[in-house]
């Protein structure tokens, strides 16, 4: 029984708007998740896997407008638009309200309005928050109850009055008496799609998509911005952030989180196996991490999500074989190949593709011979976190781990080292927000541009990134400098002159963050240069790695008048943001400017 009259009355207008067959209030219970993925393998919209190579998953396949996060879509309806900031899709409230109340009118005709309450981090946890998304998709449902925990302990936690963020969500294709269902119900037109932020009220709107994080709302659209905008006006962190905890063969467990762009090798970070005999990675998330302070007066975080949304392509035994251990039961797998014998297959998996019949993301017979992707590049995996076979054992919990490091990073063929850090909390907030990865290939544009996005937050802050960059400045004068965590910048990506990569990554980035472990507790051993301490001569833990010396020499190589170039560019970027960047910013690109030419002339 619902107690809380205002999720009562919101659920009651959104049936009156959306006018539904019926309303079904999700429990989460696994018989309701067994029932659901048999309704939608009964109508089409699933396939089961063979349950002898992958027990209790599915295959989904998605219309082919409706495949990836849809950016320019994405709004931050702010009352002033000053507050959503240049980097923001901008519209006013009202004309927005307007515009999407006229598209939700009758847009669940003909199916079941599920209502979903979830709990983002675990149930009753100081920093954990609750929402209740209203969807009219099933596979919605079955993703939300993986990636949240969801059903009636979340309504017991809510109780009479308690606070949460209603977040609406149609595939806006209503279905008029007697007609058939598709596979993928959704609006291709891609101006009829609206994924909707209002910060000042809380609340997510969203139309038209039935795909990732525009239909799983609890991820990008709460738990970053909607979660962002709370966290600057509480005082803590909302971000794009993995969290590990790393053990040395004899020592005290610490806790890293790293934010990194796109295709910078998060989920791989967060489930590593270190090359470094005795050293450990244990993974407390992969995407997201909230952080508030403790009575210790240090951060603490938790990840606020319960399960893995991961990009599948690219996804091998060799980049990350616990994610690979870790779907081999109870998952959902959407836009990937379908094999003669019912199990899935993408690009980079490690192996080619088996013999006999396949059936690509689109529904269509595939053999590799087409040169055609058999998945979508951005195809997905849904797994629970609880199946990571280095799933932390504090990863619920609901005091959260404490954090000793922050790293951030990006794709940086030069100029960034492999690894440095910063001087002081400041000089590694202008750290955060410079990072960026620079365009290789011509097709998403010139070679060698610097896309910058600061903490990798630039698609998903929901307010002025001039504001967001003031927030990390104020954090660390809420502690003392001693208990906040040191902050570190990471180059993975760096080439040779040849176009080959430097460093091998993988599990071998474990001896970077050895030495990283190693400055957190005092004994690493650093050099100070002008972006920043950098390892000195042997401090990474080469043993065991054949590495020419020559590839070391140019990983670690700070080279003046390549970073008086970027400063450059960097001086471009920080211009957006005009007024509202802090002084203390501006004041460490002066600074850096000056060691660096300070260290040409010497």
């Amino acid at each position: 029984m619902v107690s809380h009259k205002r999720l009562q009355q919101w659920v009651k207008e959104a049936a009156g708007m959306c006018r539904p067959e019926s309303i079904y209030w999700c429990d989460g219970s696994p018989a309701e998740y067994n029932r659901l993925c048999a309704a939608m393998v009964n109508t089409g919209m699933a396939t089961p896997l063979n349950p002898a190579k992958r027990p209790g998953s599915f295959l989904f396949r998605s219309h082919p407008s409706d495949v990836a996060r849809v950016e320019d879509r994405t709004f931050i309806a702010s009352g002033n638009k000053d507050n959503a900031g240049p980097t923001n899709n901008w519209m006013d409230p009202a004309e927005l309200r307007k515009k999407m109340t006229g598209l939700y009118s009758g847009c669940m005709k003909g199916r079941i309005m599920y209502v979903i309450p979830f709990s983002m981090g675990p149930i009753g946890s100081s920093i954990s928050k609750i929402g209740v998304e209203i969807t009219d998709s099933p596979y919605v449902v079955v993703n939300m109850r993986i990636m949240t925990r969801i059903g009636t302990k979340v309504l017991d936690a809510l109780g009479k009055d308690g606070e949460f963020v209603p977040c609406l969500h149609s595939v806006g294709a209503p279905l008029q008496k007697g007609q058939k269902d598709t596979s993928w119900p959704c609006t291709p037109v891609i101006e009829n799609k609206y994924i909707s932020h209002f910060p000042e009220e809380r609340t997510i709107w969203s139309y038209g998509s039935g795909y990732g994080g525009n239909a799983l709302l609890g991820k990008k659209c709460f738990a970053l911005r909607i979660a962002s905008v709370q966290a600057h006006d509480e005082g803590w962190l909302a971000e794009h952030m993995l969290i590990l905890g790393i053990t040395p063969p004899k020592g005290e467990k610490k806790y890293i989180a790293a934010a990194f762009p796109s295709a910078c090798g998060k989920t791989n970070l967060a489930m590593m196996i270190p090359t470094l005999p005795g050293w450990k990675v244990e993974c407390v998330g992969d995407d997201i991490a909230w952080m508030k302070f403790g009575t210790d007066g240090r951060l603490h975080a938790i990840n606020p999500e319960a399960g893995f949304f991961g990009v599948a392509p690219g996804t091998s035994m060799q980049s990350n074989p616990n994610a690979m251990l870790m779907i081999k039961k109870n998952s959902i797998f959407t836009n990937v190949v379908l094999t003669e014998e019912n199990d899935i297959w993408w690009e980079g998996i490690g192996y080619e593709p088996p013999t006999g019949k396949k059936i690509d993301w689109t529904g269509s017979a595939w053999e590799p011979l087409s040169r055609k992707n058999g998945a979508h590049p951005n195809a997905r995996f849904t797994a629970p976190a609880v199946q990571c076979p280095v799933i932390d054992p504090a990863w619920e919990d609901p005091a959260g781990v404490p954090i000793s490091a922050f790293l951030v990073g990006g794709r940086r063929p030069t100029t960034i080292p492999l690894v440095h850090q910063a001087f002081s909390w400041n000089h590694g907030v202008f750290l955060g927000s410079i990072v960026g990865s620079e365009t290789t290939t011509a097709n998403i544009g010139a070679v060698g541009v610097v896309r910058r996005d600061p903490f990798a937050m630039l698609p998903f802050c929901g307010y002025h990134m001039g504001d967001y960059l003031a927030h990390w400045i104020s954090i660390g004068k809420r502690t003392t400098a001693d208990k906040l965590p040191n902050i570190f910048y990471v180059n993975w990506f760096r080439r040779s002159d040849d176009g080959k990569w430097l460093w091998p990554g993988y599990g071998d980035n474990s001896r970077v963050i050895k030495w990283i472990y190693e400055r957190i507790s005092g004994t690493g051993k650093g050099v100070e240069t002008p972006i920043g301490y950098l390892p000195s001569p042997g401090a990474i833990d080469l043993k065991g790695l054949d590495l020419p010396s020559s590839n070391i020499g140019e990983l670690l190589k700070v080279d003046p008048e390549e970073w008086l170039r970027e400063v450059q560019s960097i001086k471009e970027h920080y211009g957006k943001f005009g007024a509202k960047l802090p002084i203390v910013l501006r004041e460490e690109l002066s600074a850096l400017e000056s060691r660096l030419k300070k260290a040409l002339s010497s």
